[in-house]
């Protein structure tokens, strides 16, 4: 998939193999660990990161998502993020 074109409703994406996706206890949030340092994210970006396994679909991590905060209405913000982590090289895409 190309960096332009948009993440799909189908597309599986993962944490790249270049981070580490981790529960960091002294930054109380989730943060993707490389060689030259660290990323901390919000904790919706943690969310939706942690749930990018290369096995559930932007779908079904939407769903699961608004199941987990019993809300509806997160598809703008999930479709959009990983996008967005695309760009910065923290996930790809299949």
């Amino acid at each position: 998939m190309s960096d332009t074109s948009a993440i799909g409703a189908t597309a599986t994406p993962r944490v790249s193999k270049r981070f580490r996706l981790q529960w960091e206890e002294a930054q109380q949030a989730w943060v993707l660990l490389y060689p030259e340092g660290m990323v901390k994210l919000t904790q919706r970006a943690g969310e939706i990161l942690r749930r990018c396994d290369g096995v559930r679909s932007v779908a079904e991590v939407i769903a699961d998502l608004e199941q987990a905060f019993a809300t509806a209405g997160l598809e703008a913000d999930v479709v959009a993020f990983p996008e967005l982590a695309r760009k910065q090289q923290w996930i790809d895409d299949h």
